[in-house]
């Protein structure tokens, strides 16, 4: 049982077999109307149970759709040669070639379907039913609709999985990209850590002796420089990436200079120190937000605002654009939330009530800085 059908909801096959059944009773129905008021030599043993198999078979039409269709496609020959009672318009066989167009497991049992259709069914209206030209019409064009329909649903189920793969895909792509981008800022910050470190450690013994003072500042400042590296290194979860041009990081007074045009720049609450990967973080993901909203929201106003609670900094981007939904496999904001969560915050997004749309963000603070 599914983790769907544990909560009491209906799962996909359980909503197959009561699909199943309900098309078993409907086409159980259709099938008895030729024995209500027949005379009694009118109806035999043989004709109940060639009806019969022309209806029951069909619980089953979903996991060997190939081997219903055998057994009904013959039951209902045999129910229209022997004919007591016949049926004038086979339900089940309509049924079971719909099915085996749709969910067939080989091609060469589709097209074998089709070919038998094209080639047997003229001849038997014509020859055997004896039919005139409008019942040979819907007589041959039934079943031929049948299957039409099963492989137009069939093209139409392999083309939503071929979407989702793609979605699946181009999100996972723009996940692995945003955390090439987020090592490469990393990559800046630790080797300014590791440079500080070096320079501070060849620096200790010379003063050692001549100034004490000096020196321990110097270790101070190596101690700081390491605990601030570590914090990084376990912020980096694995991700690494070299070999590419790096250029300055921004931080949080470059906000301003992004933040033009239309967009306005709000601060509430007293500024709180913040390691340097999650300024880079704040100005990244106002970046992604101001870019997300000039090519797709036709917005005329954008407000950033910081508020510096005691939680974190609470950021938002709000929009008075067209307020879409949320695209899974969308770049930006997949980036938004790899970066806030790299940092050990969390993002999300989506269209307001009233129109626009809004980035919301929460950035921890420097551990052990108040």
């Amino acid at each position: 049982m599914g983790g769907l059908e544990r909560l009491g909801i209906p799962g996909p096959r359980t909503r197959d077999r009561v699909i199943d059944v309900a098309v078993v009773l409907a086409v159980g129905v259709a099938a008895s109307v030729p024995f209500i008021g027949r005379e009694p030599g009118a109806v035999t043993a043989l004709g109940v149970v060639a009806n019969l198999a022309t209806v029951i078979p069909l619980l089953w039409r979903r996991r060997w759709p190939f081997g219903v269709m055998v057994v009904v496609g013959a039951a209902a020959v045999l129910v229209s040669l022997h004919h007591r009672p016949g049926q004038n318009l086979q339900y089940g066989g309509l049924v079971a070639i719909y099915t085996l167009a749709s969910l067939g497991h080989k091609q060469w049992q589709r097209i074998g379907l089709l070919v038998v259709i094209l080639v047997t069914f003229p001849p038997a209206s014509l020859l055997l039913k004896h039919n005139d030209l409008d019942e040979f019409m819907f007589t041959f064009l039934l079943p031929v609709a049948a299957f039409l329909a099963g492989s137009l649903e069939r093209s139409h189920r392999e083309r939503a999985a071929q979407l989702e793969r793609e979605r699946l895909s181009e999100a996972a792509r723009a996940a692995a990209e945003e955390r090439a981008r987020v090592a490469r800022d990393m990559h800046d910050i630790l080797a300014h850590a590791v440079t500080l470190m070096v320079v501070q450690a060849e620096a200790g013994p010379v003063v050692v002796r001549t100034d004490p003072d000096r020196a321990e500042r110097a270790f101070d400042a190596i101690a700081d420089a390491g605990r601030d590296a570590m914090i990084q290194l376990r912020r980096l979860l694995g991700v690494l990436k070299a070999g590419e041009d790096r250029a300055p990081q921004p931080t949080l007074a470059s906000l301003p200079d992004l933040v033009t045009g239309t967009a306005s720049l709000e601060e509430t609450g007293g500024r709180r120190a913040m390691a340097p990967d999650t300024e880079v973080a704040v100005y990244r993901i106002v970046q992604e937000a101001l870019t997300n909203t000039v090519k797709h929201a036709r917005a005329t106003r954008v407000a950033v605002r910081l508020d510096w609670s005691e939680a974190g900094l609470e950021l938002s981007i709000t929009d008075d654009g067209i307020g879409a939904e949320v695209s899974a496999g969308g770049h930006g904001l997949v980036g938004i939330r790899e970066r806030a969560a790299a940092c050990g915050g969390f993002a999300e997004a989506g269209p307001l009530g009233g129109g626009g749309f809004e980035v919301r963000a929460r950035l921890p603070y420097l551990e052990g800085v108040s």
